[in-house]
């Protein structure tokens, strides 16, 4: 809500005007009670559109909704009837991630006065655990990893935010894989476990784009083209790839990545929603040839910028400088959208850099795409806290950080024109046109899998202190926990 739509709620009426406004009321009401059973399919606010933060919006924060006479949460926090009071986070988010999110939250807090105290730590998957555990926990939290908050469903330790947000908003704002991913089995059956805000597109190749052009390489189409760029490259005196993996806690996750897309294209989309439960092994042939795979890139020291053994101990956001040196050292960088925030300053997209669509590996499984996303979920049920979580259901919650670059909205109400670049607006048309699409397949295992050994055992195996078979039953045991 704007200003001026706060100043016309807090505007006094005299006492004329209240008794004529009260009987224009009750003629409403009766009218409206009148056309309740005709049996139409007349559309309401909040089926066209969900409840932002928006001037928009904001003159829907004054209408009351069926079933609920003071408004929803959102509506309630707009209207200023939660002013003052304070709303604790923690999550993931730290350095320049950390002050997108803190501009993407500061308008809706001036708006509603509600403090949003934000803290963010690299060592969040380790340190989620022991304040939840330990009776301490935010109001909420943010998981990269929705197998590891399926835990804490289990355990009865997350709010259900079905209790309170409307499910026709819910439905029309997202596609509904979103919302079957959000849910998940508590004690008593399945809650829906948070809500998607931050979203981001795997599966793609960055470059320097002038000078690859300017080198005369050519994106590859297939997986062949692409193995055969990378011995150009090296065959011109450069590696190819720039690849790091560490990560503090979480060390390992980006190489995870890349035998998720591996999978996608070397097997069926069942086998990998298989291999995700844990019903397809580590073990299986099927999984240990998209490791083979990978072997072909990352264990050969003349592919990959610093060798094999630099790759753990390269931290996964400064592996993409080497790409940015004059002339670039680099050439090739596999990651998600948002690792634009960790390229230097200045670069222009689609001049300075650019992305491809990593290429297919075999044909019979089309063209899929990779994708991952933030869920936040509620820990402690407050007034406040279901306004927060409300608004971040919404597009205008992420709608700064879009417009700074970097995120993808999962929200349908999020405006193409918001993308800074065309480079960011193709995204959203690649996962449209995929032929196949699945969320990181290590963020929806088991937290003692997808956040625990499949990072652990990737790394062993990268690292050389493992062989191929022990670093897979390493990886296996996690489903034991």
């Amino acid at each position: 809500m704007n200003d001026k739509g706060m100043g016309l709620l807090k505007k006094p009426f005299k006492f004329g005007y209240t008794l004529m406004l009260s009987m224009v009321l009750i003629m409403a009401l009766l009218v409206a009670a009148c056309s309740s059973g005709s049996g139409g399919s007349n559309s309401t606010a909040s089926e066209e559109a969900p409840a932002t933060a928006t001037p928009e919006a904001s003159t829907e924060a004054t209408k009351e909704p069926a079933g609920n006479a003071d408004g929803s949460p959102l509506e309630q926090a707009l209207a200023g009837n939660y002013k003052g009071t304070k709303v604790s986070m923690f999550g993931p988010f730290v350095d320049v991630d950390q002050v997108k999110f803190e501009e993407s939250i500061k308008a809706f807090e001036e708006q509603t006065g509600i403090d949003i105290q934000y803290e963010g730590s690299k060592e969040f998957e380790a340190t989620i655990s022991i304040r939840i555990d330990g009776g301490n926990a935010p109001d909420i939290s943010d998981f990269p990893q929705p197998g590891l908050l399926a835990n804490f469903v289990k355990s009865g330790k997350v709010i259900d935010v079905s209790q309170f947000l409307d499910a026709d908003k819910l439905k029309g704002n997202y596609n509904q894989s979103w919302l079957d991913m959000a849910t998940m089995e508590g004690p008593n059956g399945s809650i829906m476990a948070g809500v998607w805000n931050r979203s981001s597109v795997k599966s793609l190749v960055w470059y320097p784009k002038k000078e690859f052009d300017d080198a005369g390489y050519t994106v590859p189409k297939t997986w062949d083209e692409l193995l055969a760029l990378t011995e150009q490259i090296a065959a011109d005196g450069d590696p190819a790839w720039a690849i790091g993996i560490e990560s503090g806690a979480a060390t390992g996750w980006p190489a995870t990545d890349w035998i998720e897309d591996i999978m996608l294209r070397t097997t069926t989309p069942e086998n990998y929603d298989k291999w995700v439960k844990g019903e397809l092994p580590f073990t299986d042939p099927v999984v240990k040839n998209a490791f083979e795979k990978l072997s072909q890139i990352w264990l050969n020291d003349d592919y990959v910028y610093g060798g094999r053994k630099s790759i753990v101990t390269t931290a996964f956001g400064d592996s993409v400088t080497p790409m940015f040196d004059h002339p670039p050292k680099a050439w090739l960088h596999r990651q998600a959208s948002f690792i634009t925030s960790f390229f230097p300053e200045g670069l222009k997209s689609g001049e300075d850099y650019d992305w491809f669509y990593l290429p297919s590996i075999d044909e019979a499984y089309g063209n899929p795409v990779l994708v991952a996303g933030d869920l936040y979920a509620m820990h402690n049920d407050r007034p406040e806290v279901r306004a927060v979580m409300e608004f971040f259901t919404t597009g205008e919650s992420i709608k700064t950080w879009v417009q700074s670059g970097g995120v993808i909205a999962p929200m349908n109400d999020a405006s193409l024109d918001w993308y800074p670049t065309d480079v960011e607006r193709r995204m959203g048309e690649l996962v449209k046109n995929a032929s196949t699409l699945r969320f990181d397949g290590s963020d929806l295992m088991p937290g003692s899998v997808g956040a625990g050994t499949f990072w652990k055992g990737t790394t062993d195996y990268i690292s050389g202190t493992v062989d191929l078979d022990g670093a897979l039953k390493e990886i296996q045991s996690g489903f034991n926990n």
